[in-house]
Formats: C-alpha cells, structure tokens, sequence
C-alpha cells in the first residue's frame, strides 16, 4: 500500500511544482494556491508513506521520480530544453535509486 501512496504523492508533488511554474511568483492566485494544496497533500501522503517504509528509500524514489517527472513535464508543456547533461543526470538518479532499492541491504529498513 505504501507504494501506491508514494506514487499518488509524487504526483500530487508534479502537480504542484506545475502550478508553481503557472503560478507566475505567485501573481496568478489559483495556480498559487493549487501549488501550496498539492505540495501540502503530497507532504501528507509522504508522512502516511514512511510510517511502513524506510525514510532514506521513499525520499529517494519521491526525489528521483518527481525530477524526472517535472522534467519531462517542463519539456512537454513548456517547451524546456533538456541537453546530455540533463539525460545523463537523471539517468544517475534512477540508477542510483534502482540500486538503493534492489541492491542496497538499506530497503529492507
């Protein structure tokens, strides 16, 4: 159950960091206040998540996905570039988080 609450947060996190980039610092007041709603729910589902998993494991998973995701979000939506180093790095992320998870004695908490 753990994961699926950690899926829903690092959405719910992507979302918000959208509506921040939307928020226009903070002068477009919806978008504004859609950010603090969803970085507070994503929060939440982090607090519900390292209840049953080790902190270390979800922060990594949260972290690594919700750059990759934004990313891929800042490409898509607003046309962000994304050159070789970027690949490369987010690439090392995932790396570094698949083996924290599969390699690591560190996931069994």
């Amino acid at each position: 159950m753990h994961w699926y609450l950690l899926a829903f947060g690092i959405v719910l996190e992507v979302g918000a960091t959208t509506s921040l980039k939307l928020s226009d610092g903070f002068t477009k007041l919806g978008f504004a206040a859609l950010a603090l709603l969803g970085f507070a729910a994503a929060f939440y589902m982090m607090s519900l998540v390292v209840r049953t998993m080790p902190v270390g494991i979800a922060y990594s998973v949260w972290a690594g996905a919700g750059i990759a995701a934004i990313t891929l979000v800042g490409a898509l939506a607003f046309g962000e570039r994304i050159d070789l180093g970027g690949y490369l790095g987010i690439g090392l992320i995932t790396a570094g988080v698949i083996v924290l998870n599969l390699v690591s004695q560190s996931a069994s908490g």
